[in-house]
């Protein structure tokens, strides 16, 4: 029953991309670009162990309709494990490890719903990297412990809401689907993500508290 509703969700969640995408894509294109940089922080669960993943962003934004790019993105919280290995005298030693991931992430998100204040959009996010264990809770790639090669596949639904032209909140949910080559390390990141956002358009800030400056006049004014 579950692996039904996954492969339902996914077939309507890309008859929905494929529908919207099409309409409006050769109407952004016609439109001049800006830079879409961000920092996200995403939920997620391990083991049924509540977790982080933060990433940084670099992209081009189209009419605020489109966004394409990528980045990086790092398993932020302490997730950790005991592993029990036999010494030379035949007892067996405990030893706590660090479970570490780390990935370059590309994303593609399109708005299939605007009014003046609310907003749905569609993020795709894919990304390939890797990950592995280690007994220092710090980041060291180059340290001791075999890596292995991660592909994941993340699908969403995001929706926001506009306070004012420059402030918003947001809201996000999407489904982590994971492929790595160690099927035991594997089975713990396939799971559901959820983020909660502060959304702040610093140029739309601009524009709005410095309506007469020469970049507004070309480049404003702010707009909902």
């Amino acid at each position: 029953m579950k692996k039904n509703r996954v492969l339902l969700f996914l077939f309507l969640y890309c008859g929905i991309v494929n529908a919207q995408f099409l309409d409006t894509l050769h109407d952004v294109f016609t439109h001049k670009s800006s830079i879409d940089a961000r920092l996200e922080s995403r939920n997620s669960f391990i083991d049924n162990q509540l977790i982080s993943v933060t990433g940084v962003r670099l992209g081009v934004a189209f009419q605020r309709k489109l966004r394409v790019g990528g980045g990086i993105s790092w398993l932020k919280s302490d997730f950790k494990k005991d592993f029990y290995l036999p010494n030379e005298s035949g007892k067996t030693d405990t030893i706590t490890k660090h479970l570490k991931m780390a990935y370059l992430a590309y994303y593609i998100d399109f708005v299939f719903y605007k009014t003046k204040r609310w907003q749905l959009s569609v993020p795709i996010q894919a990304g390939s990297g890797f990950t592995w264990w280690q007994q220092n809770k710090t980041y060291s790639f180059n340290g001791p412990g075999k890596k292995y090669f991660l592909f994941l596949y993340e699908p969403g639904i995001t929706a926001q809401f506009k306070v004012f032209k420059w402030f918003g909140l947001g809201a996000d949910v999407a489904y982590r689907f994971t492929m790595v080559n160690n099927k035991k390390i594997g089975e713990h990141l396939n799971s559901p993500t959820y983020s909660f956002k502060i959304l702040i358009w610093f140029d739309q800030l601009f524009y709005e508290f410095l309506p007469n400056s020469k970049i507004t006049k070309k480049y404003g004014p702010a707009v909902w």
